[in-house]
């Protein structure tokens, strides 16, 4: 039995995913969290680091983004080592991808955060991608606590 080919996205669709992900990740390092929102359903279902299983963007800002994002500093989405997948039609998007953060000990000496995503893009009717499923994890081995202390700019 063969496989069929993977459904790589167009240049066109990846161009869009990954200038989504370099628009969150600008959200994720200035820690503004209103500008994030609309990249994300609010019906999103996630797994993160501090959460098995997470249901509704605004649990998951309570639960995962508040413990992470003010912990640590210059989150960026490794856009040229980043895989995007599509369905045919161009409604269904996920995009494979590394990433990397700054976090600190409780000593205030840093550390490098590698880790890795998938995230589940759905077009809207308006051509607009928003997050319908993320899941983000620390690469192995890195310390799972940051001890960063940034202000939320705004919620």
């Amino acid at each position: 039995m063969t496989n069929l080919p993977l459904p790589i996205a167009t240049p066109a669709v990846k161009a869009e995913i990954l200038d989504w992900l370099d628009r969150f990740a600008a959200c994720v390092r200035e820690v503004d969290y209103k500008s994030a929102y609309p990249f994300w359903h609010d019906d999103i279902v996630i797994f993160g680091t501090y959460q098995e299983l997470v249901k509704s963007r605004q649990r998951w800002t309570d639960t995962q983004w508040d413990n992470v994002w003010p912990r640590t500093a210059e989150f960026r989405f490794d856009l040229a080592h980043t895989e995007v997948l599509a369905s045919a039609d161009g409604s269904m998007a996920v995009a494979v991808t590394p990433w990397g953060s700054q976090g600190w000990h409780p000593d205030g000496s840093g550390f490098d955060r590698p880790g890795r995503a998938t995230i589940m893009l759905a077009r809207q009717p308006d051509g607009r991608w928003v997050g319908v499923h993320s899941h983000m994890s620390l690469g192995r081995g890195v310390p799972q606590d940051s001890h960063g202390k940034r202000p939320v700019k705004a919620r």
